[in-house]
């Protein structure tokens, strides 16, 4: 259903090199759009050429900075969509760095609404927000008009790059609407530390045949989405007019962390985890409980997620037995 709406347009993604931006040019290619691609490649941050390998001769691929003004006004120009997913996403690493999280989440994110704003007022925007926006749960279901209370650094500048967004779709009429994800796992993810997501780290230490340690009694809720479910989530929002303005939560499968490392044993044939007492720093900022009401996108779009918890575990599996070495040990 999203062929006629993507082949032949320009799409330009921030951060396309990483996890979802990744799996999302993949898809945006396959449906005939014209994509190019913008990432930094700073180590740590996800970054991958290889999670485009079996498009790199169907995307243009531009190695930039969004904090290079430059480069983004020029690469705006002509674009129909803006998937705009570039931002650190670890929250210890934007509470011992707030200043890097505050240039690339929230000064980069105006960078760039401006470059639309002079350069190509026309364009659509989907911006990529995050769970953390809300901090620690005051009732569940989180639902879009839950308070915003973030417990880190990065959760307050994303609050302050999605309302940028907002804010130029009210003033300026430059389309644009933000999708807040939940815990996303799956193929192409950061493997070589824990700090851009958990459930994938968990995924690797299964592989290397590591114990698995759960911090504090794992019993903390999350929910839980396959990328390939979120990337259609990102489709639809992009197509539908009447996203404009709006946020939306996505969400999934609500479980425990032990729950999940339980079902990717079973999934795997084997392992073992142990629960082990919070590091200090990660304590102070741990959410709780988090599950997402999803309703108001789905009532939209009709978006439901489609990949259940096991398949999507059995496909990540296999996807990093195949190519692991391009994860785990990349320069």
């Amino acid at each position: 259903m999203f062929t006629e709406n993507y082949n032949g347009k320009n799409a330009l993604i921030t951060g396309g090199l990483g996890f979802i931006g990744s799996t999302l040019s993949i898809r945006l290619a396959e449906l005939g759009a014209k994509v190019t691609v913008i990432d930094s490649l700073i180590p740590e941050y996800g970054g991958n050429l290889f999670n485009v390998e079996p498009v790199k001769d169907r995307i243009r691929i531009n190695i930039s900075d969004v904090r290079d003004r430059s480069s983004i006004n020029y690469l705006v120009k002509g674009q129909d969509y803006l998937f705009n997913l570039a931002g650190t996403l670890s929250h210890i690493d934007s509470m011992r760095d707030p200043f890097t999280d505050l240039e690339i989440n929230c000064v980069s994110q105006l960078r760039i609404l401006e470059a639309c704003r002079e350069y190509n007022p026309g364009i659509k925007i989907v911006f990529a927000g995050t769970r953390g926006q809300y901090g620690r749960a005051q009732y569940l279901p989180v639902d879009e008009k839950h308070p915003l209370h973030s417990s880190d650094v990065n959760g307050i500048n994303n609050n302050a790059g999605e309302n940028y967004h907002l804010l130029y779709n009210e003033v300026y009429g430059i389309r644009a609407c933000s999708l807040r994800l939940t815990n996303t796992y799956g193929p192409r993810h950061e493997m070589k530390h824990p700090r851009q997501g958990v459930l994938n780290w968990f995924i690797r230490q299964i592989i290397d045949g590591l114990v698995i340690y759960i911090y504090g009694s794992g019993s903390q809720i999350r929910d839980t989405n396959y990328v390939d479910d979120v990337v259609d989530a990102m489709l639809l929002a992009m197509m539908t007019e009447a996203t404009n303005g709006e946020v939306f939560n996505l969400g999934g499968e609500p479980l425990s962390l032990v729950q999940f490392v339980e079902a990717l044993i079973e999934v795997n044939g084997g392992g073992k985890y142990e629960l082990v007492a919070f590091p200090g720093e990660l304590k102070a900022i741990e959410i709780g409980d988090y599950i997402a009401s999803y309703a108001k996108f789905t009532a939209l779009t009709g978006w439901e997620p489609k990949v259940d918890l096991k398949e999507g575990l059995a496909k990540s599996l296999e996807y990093y037995r195949a190519n692991g070495p391009n994860y785990w040990s990349r320069g």
